[in-house]
Parts: structure tokens; C-alpha cells; sequence
């Protein structure tokens, strides 16, 4: 759907936001019926179009991630055709294609490698399970509105991650690339064997001459969104092979595909290989809703649309589902197909189901014609996507601004690239947990005075000219109030009152950063006014929020304190205060409490 599908709202005005829940019945949870009902016969020519021009990306992309994900070709095909199907029934994006996706190719390698041992049947019956635990994990999210939850992660480290996640498969792919095997072992000790292999005169130079023109042909042509710069590279290196009968010279080629589309199969994994699984699933279930949703709100954005986070994540989990039990493994929204879509003319999903179908077509009808298909050139196309992923210029930015953030992609990147893909998610949310509580654990404080020429009360670090009144202290408190702070703030309201140049009558916490108490801050407020009250102090607030005043109540704390002790604004507290102790502290002049 471009602009001119839809009519923009007059000025003044913003589109309101329509959910799955303003729908009646089934129809909330079938967006794909919703937009049929409303179908443009004018649409219909360039769904088509935009779904063939499609279907010259799915087939190599599909089985180069397949290869990097560690299970034979062919599933790459059967995990584009049914999630396709399954989304354009379920999913909110007008023009999202999901498939198999480069992201995801670290992830489901940590957890089949291992496991399989080398046998491809048990291989995409892992995959084909962990596509399962993803999409339920997704549905389930969905259904209890969980869709919020890849907020948690800052951009700093999804960048990180996703650059480790880059790195990761990059290297994986080497090996093919170079025209040689290694034992894997790690991302880092994968590399110091490929550099051991190359050094060693393991390099099949036939094979990376192909790997390399291919790759080239991708860089070349991967700004020219009319030109399938990856359908280019791969024809050309297949057709290549072929002519020069490059096989005899122990080039890799993919084969022969079987014939025939994906039959539904429940993938059986033993008792052992549950927990990996599980733990897999889950990364998966993470890592391509938060891949989805970004590049859903970004075509989003360029469609004046909304996209319901949750319903996608139902979308997403279903197609998951879908591929699952039907020979398929982990899929993830691709901004590689998405942006051929949209630059073919794509209205909606019909698009993707054309592509979907396509697909199906070659698998019965030719099979054969990837047939001479070169390896390297499947790497080459994976290397591409992977470098694709790595972030630089706002990693730049991010230095210029803020670099502790910078480190902590840094990190992110590092620990993904030592540690393993699954283990870097891990550490990434380790990392933004720690990075949320660091921030509300020691957050920023001031104490306030009146500034010449300036409306208000200001930090005085900030405005050194800033004077206090007599006897009164003003404390803000930029956080909410929570058990990992409490003493913090105890300590430094009574350093404040401490380091008052005039004895003290009255503290006032200019309380509106606080959005939140709980147990363990309320009984340290309750201890703060003893010692106060004991010292001739008086505890006031001042601009407390409702709901939080609420919950004062509730700890019993609004009795104790006295209602007089809570004020409105800042202003009309410093006003009770000189109505109490007038004159001698103004000084001069007469002070603009507003």
C-alpha cells in the first residue's frame, strides 16, 4: 500500500489508531480477511508483479540461510512457502515478507551443530521444533499483549548484538566461501582455523573465484532496488558452472532438489535435546520479533499505517507455527525481500502469496534448475546479508554522544562473537537490565534555589548565581523511588540538609520525577521523618503525582506525614514557607514563586 492508497486525514488531525480490538469476533485476529474485504481490483496487477519479481529472491535467499543455519537447501523453500501463507492471514504489515533470515542463521546453527551430529534428518527436526517453541512463545506474547517487550533492549545493544550476530555468520560461511571444511568451535577459533587452512594452501581457488564474483555482483548491485542484484549473481554463477562443467573440478554445488511440496510432519527430538531447544526457541522467539517490529513500523511509517505490535507478534508466531509443521524452521521478517517487494509495487500480502506460490510451481514443475548451483555462491549471498547487518555510522554517532553506550554494544558485540549467539542474548539482556537499574539506581539530584532573571526554582551546580532561602532546603529527586535507591535518597537529603549554610526549618522534596514508591522506600521515608522531626525539620512535598500520593496513602504514610506537608507546586510551598518565616528572607527583592 503506497500513500495514495489511502485518504490523509485533514490538518490537525492524526489518524487514530486502529487495533485487532476494535474488531469484532475472529476478524480482531485475521487482519489478512480485513484487508481482502476491502481489495482494490486496481491492486491486484501489481500484487502479482511484485510477487513474482519476489519469488527471484526467495528461492536463493531461502536456500543460502537454510545452508547457514546448518540444514540441507531445500528447507529454506519449504520455510518460505507456508510462513508466507500463514502471515498473509494473520499478519498486520500490508507488505512485510518473512522467510528465512541471515539473523537468525547463528542462532539455529548454536543450537543443531551440536545436536545433530551431522545427520540432516535430525537436524531439521531441531530446527523444525524450535520454529514451533518460537511460534508459540510468539502467540502466547501476543495473546497477553506482550508486544512491548523488545523496548527493553536499547539500540546500542541490539546494535551490538545484531553486529556479533554479523560477525558470527560471516565467518561461519568462510569455510564454504574458501572451498574447504573445518571442525566448528567457536566463532574466534573458527577464524584462527580458517586463517590455519588458507596459510596451509586448503583453498580451492576455483570455488572462491566463483564466491568472490558472486559476492561482488551483490555489493555492486545491492543500491539498485529494480535490479535483483542477488537473482543476477546466483543465475550467473549456476549458469556458469554448468557451461564450464566447474563440478569436475570439485567445486560444491547444491544438487538436486526433491520434488514435491512440504508434507506436514511434527519434528520428534529426544528427551536430551529439550532444553537447548527450549532455550533456542525462545532467543529465536526474541530475536525476530524484535527484527519484525522494527522493519514492521518502518513500512508502517512510510504507509501512514499502525501496526499492532501484538498482532504481529501473533502474526510472526503463527508463521513460525505454520513452518514448523510443515518441514520448515525459524523464520523472521527480511529487510532484504521486503524492500523488493515494495520497489516491485506491492500493495499487500497477496504479494507474498504469489511469491508463496511461485515457489511451490518450481518445486513441482523444475526442481533440477538450481541443480549446478555453486556453494560458495550461497555463501557469498549470506556473507552479503551479514555485512549488511553490521552497524557503523550510528555506532559513530552513538560514541560522539554518549560512550559508555558505545562500550556497551561494544560488549554486546564481543560477548556474542566469543560466547555464542544464544549466549549473547543472554548477556545483551543481562546488560540492559543493568543498564535500566544503574540509571534508577543512582540517579541525578539537586538541590534547588532561586535564580536572578529566571522563572522558578533551579539546581543550584547549574545556575552557581542560584540563591536559597534561609532555613529552607528544596531537594528534587530525578527517578522513581524503588529499594535499590532508598538509602541513596536518605543519604543524600540528609547531606543536603547538612551542607545548608543556614540552619534548617524546612526540607521540601520537589517530588514530580517520582513515579513510583514501593515497600522498601516507604519505610525509609517513614525513618527519614523521624530523624528529621527529631532534628526540628519539617518533611514537606511538593508536585507528589496522584497514583503515587495513592500509594503513600495505602503505606500509611499520608497520616503520618499530615496533608499540610504535601503541596501542589514548588512555588506555593516556598509561599507557606515565608508566610511562616517572612520578610527577612527576601532580600531585597521580591521573589516570582511561579
Amino acid at each position: 500500500m503506497n500513500q495514495s492508497d489511502t485518504t490523509p486525514p485533514e490538518p490537525g488531525r492524526i489518524a487514530r489508531k486502529e487495533t485487532g480490538a476494535d474488531q469484532p469476533g475472529w476478524s480482531r485476529w485475521l487482519p489478512g480477511l480485513r484487508v481482502l474485504r476491502s481489495y482494490k481490483a486496481a491492486w491486484l496487477q501489481h500484487d502479482i508483479v511484485a510477487g513474482l519479481v519476489l519469488t527471484t529472491m526467495l528461492v536463493p535467499v531461502g536456500i543460502a540461510y537454510a545452508v547457514a543455519s546448518g540444514v540441507p537447501g531445500i528447507y529454506g523453500l519449504y520455510a518460505t512457502i507456508v510462513p508466507l501463507l500463514a502471515y498473509a492471514l494473520f499478519g498486520p504489515s500490508r507488505i512485510l515478507v518473512l522467510g528465512p533470515d541471515s539473523s537468525l542463521a547463528a542462532v539455529i546453527l548454536a543450537v543443531v551443530l551440536p545436536l545433530s551430529g551431522g545427520d540432516p534428518q535430525r537436524a531439521i527436526a531441531l530446527a523444525g521444533m524450535m520454529a514451533i517453541v518460537s511460534g508459540t512463545v510468539c502467540i502466547l506474547a501476543g495473546v497477553a499483549r506482550l508486544g512491548f517487550v523488545t523496548e527493553l533492549l536499547s539500540k546500542p545493544i541490539r546494535y551490538g548484538y545484531m553486529n556479533g550476530i554479523a560477525l558470527t555468520v560471516l565467518i561461519s560461511q568462510l569455510p564454504k566461501f574458501f572451498g574447504f571444511s573445518i571442525e566448528s568451535d567457536g566463532p574466534l577459533r573458527n577464524l584462527w582455523a580458517i586463517a590455519t587452512a588458507v596459510m596451509n594452501g586448503k583453498t580451492n581457488w576455483v570455488t572462491f573465484a566463483i564466491g568472490a564474483a558472486t559476492l561482488a555482483v551483490i555489493l555492486l548491485l545491492k543500491d539498485k532496488k529494480r535490479v535483483p542484484g542477488i537473482l543476477i549473481a546466483v543465475a550467473g554463477a549456476t549458469v556458469a558452472v554448468g557451461l564450464l562443467d566447474l563440478a569436475t573440478h570439485n567445486v560444491a554445488i547444491l544438487g538436486s532438489l526433491p520434488q514435491g511440496l512440504p508434507a506436514f510432519a511434527i519434528p520428534w527430538i529426544t528427551t536430551d535435546d529439550i532444553v537447548p531447544v527450549i532455550i533456542g526457541g525462545c532467543a529465536v522467539a526474541l530475536v525476530s520479533f524484535a527484527d519484525t517490529s522494527v522493519l514492521s513500523r518502518v513500512y508502517a511509517a512510510r504507509t501512514r499505517s499502525y501496526v499492532d505490535p501484538n498482532q504481529e507478534m501473533v502474526g510472526l508466531g503463527v508463521a513460525n507455527l505454520a513452518g514448523g509443521l510443515f518441514q520448515g524452521f525459524p523464520i523472521s521478517s527480511s529487510s532484504s525481500r521486503t524492500p523488493v517487494a515494495e520497489a516491485a509495487g506491492a500493495r499487500t500480502q497477496l504479494a507474498g502469496v504469489v511469491g508463496a506460490l511461485a515457489v511451490a510451481v518450481l518445486l513441482m514443475v523444475a526442481p533440477d534448475l538450481l541443480h549446478n548451483l555453486p556453494t560458495s555462491a550461497l555463501a557469498a549471498v549470506v556473507i552479503a546479508a551479514a555485512i549488511g547487518l553490521i552497524e557503523v555510522t550510528d555506532l559513530r554517532r552513538i560514541y560522539r554522544i554518549q560512550q559508555w553506550e558505545f562500550w556497551l554494544s561494544i560488549v554486546c558485540t564481543v560477548g556474542v562473537a566469543v560466547f555464542g549467539a544464544i549466549e549473547g542474548i543472554g548477556l545483551a539482556i543481562v546488560i540492559a537490565v543493568i543498564e535500566f537499574l544503574w540509571d534508577a539506581w543512582r540517579p541525578y539530584s539537586a538541590i534547588l534555589g532561586r535564580a536572578e532573571g529566571v522563572q522558578g526554582f533551579h539546581d543550584i551546580k547549574r545556575y552557581p548565581g542560584a540563591r536559597m532561602l534561609s532555613g529552607l532546603v528544596l531537594f528534587r529527586w530525578d527517578a522513581p523511588l524503588f529499594f535499590a535507591n532508598a538509602e541513596l535518597f536518605s543519604d543524600r537529603v540528609l547531606d543536603a540538609v547538612a551542607a545548608s549554610p543556614t540552619p534548617v526549618r524546612w526540607l521540601v522534596v520537589a517530588a514530580e520525577p517520582v513515579t513510583s514508591v514501593d515497600v522498601t522506600s516507604a519505610d525509609m521515608l517513614a525513618e527519614l521523618h523521624q530523624t528529621l522531626h527529631e532534628a526540628g525539620i519539617e518533611l514537606c512535598v511538593a508536585e507528589m503525582k496522584d497514583p503515587v500520593k495513592d500509594k503513600l496513602k495505602r503505606f500509611g504514610l499520608l497520616a503520618k506525614f499530615g496533608e499540610a506537608a504535601f503541596f501542589p507546586t514548588v512555588g506555593s510551598a516556598v509561599s507557606n514557607y515565608l508566610q511562616r518565616y517572612p520578610v527577612e528572607h527576601r532580600e531585597g527583592n521580591d521573589l516570582d514563586l511561579e
